[in-house]
């Protein structure tokens, strides 16, 4: 779902002295340079920067992670949820997100690493996932909210990558937004039915949720363009669309008119429309509780790794029979 790979990862090393490169290298850095003006897709077989490639794998692993990370706080709803229908769009959600990771896993995978390399370097700390996953879901409506405004904020950031100019990322991302969109309008759903039809407690539940999501839902585009140096290059390859400030006005802009249609209010008392912008303002973010979050001082970071850890060490006979079983048939197969 998350894309803040691109804004929060390390420079890459350098020495002080560009890398030379040959006069074929240099040829094929044209080439590439002209597909990419000209808006072509690039395959997983065809040539590209090394730097390219990296800033792919880094991005599409994290999402990947990001993806997996966030099964842990809703798979934590699925035996308390309200009622048999609740607890079957839940378990359908959770299996989705299960599967955009496995799609954006294989994605990665024709950047020329494993899955294994990938999973490691989140074990170890080495990738991040989105911060957005490291907040805790404290009640039934955080369900919904995450599902309005998380899942809301997803699509927006991700709809421009189903254009990407590396084509298997950009094909994976068609399917994932197409059930993304479903996730947000269940999530709406749910928090409109508790609205309409919920006790005096069960809204102030909602409106509760809605006070902790929104302001780590708007940081889930990244810090602003003016201090996101990787964003340029990104986008400059076709790799980004759109800056993180415009999709962030845009999220804004949407979800203050949802919040009317739920009864709710949205915790910034300097949101108010601007007839010159023609687009709301709002009040600044707390960019220091991001990058705390970021560096792994959240409320669950722990909590969240850790359950990534156990669940592959608990799998590991299941892998291991897994390969036992296909090493036979192998066998069996040479020896006929």
């Amino acid at each position: 779902m998350y894309t803040q790979a691109m804004d929060t990862m390390g420079k890459e090393p350098a020495d002080g002295q560009k890398p030379v490169r040959s006069a074929d290298e240099m040829r094929l850095q044209e080439r590439f340079d002209a597909r990419i003006d000209a808006g072509d897709f690039i395959e997983a077989k065809d040539w590209m920067p090394e730097h390219y490639r990296k800033t792919l794998l880094r991005q599409i692993s994290q999402h990947a992670h990001s993806e997996i990370v966030g099964m842990l706080p809703e798979g934590n709803w699925i035996t308390r949820a309200p009622t048999l229908k609740r607890k079957a769009i839940l378990l359908a959600k959770v299996q989705d997100e299960g599967g955009h990771g496995l799609y954006l896993y294989a994605a990665a995978e024709t950047l020329g690493s494993s899955r294994d390399q990938m999973l490691d370097a989140l074990h170890t700390g080495k990738a991040k996932y989105s911060s957005i996953f490291n907040y805790p879901t404290l009640t039934w409506a955080d369900i919904g909210t995450i599902g309005w405004l998380v899942d809301g904020a997803a699509i927006m950031n991700q709809v421009p990558i189903c254009r990407c100019s590396y084509a298997p990322y950009a094909r994976a991302m068609i399917r994932i937004c197409r059930e993304e969109s479903f996730h947000q309008r269940q999530g709406y759903g749910s928090l409109l039915t508790m609205m309409q039809h919920g006790t005096p407690e069960q809204k102030a539940m909602v409106q509760d949720a809605v006070d902790r999501w929104w302001w780590p839902s708007i940081m889930m585009f990244g810090p602003p363009d003016d201090q996101s140096p990787n964003s340029a290059q990104s986008m400059r390859w076709g790799i980004k669309r759109v800056s993180n400030d415009e999709l962030r006005q845009k999220f804004v802009d949407a979800a203050v008119e949802q919040a009317k249609v739920l009864g709710v209010t949205l915790p910034d008392p300097e949101l108010k429309w601007n007839d010159e912008r023609q687009a709301h303002d709002f009040g600044a973010i707390d960019w220091s509780e991001f990058w705390r979050v970021i560096g792994g001082d959240g409320p669950c970071n722990r909590e969240r790794l850790g359950a990534r850890v156990k669940a592959w060490e608990d799998g590991a006979w299941v892998r291991e029979a897994a390969l036992a079983h296909a090493g036979k048939h192998q066998t069996m197969k040479e020896a006929a």
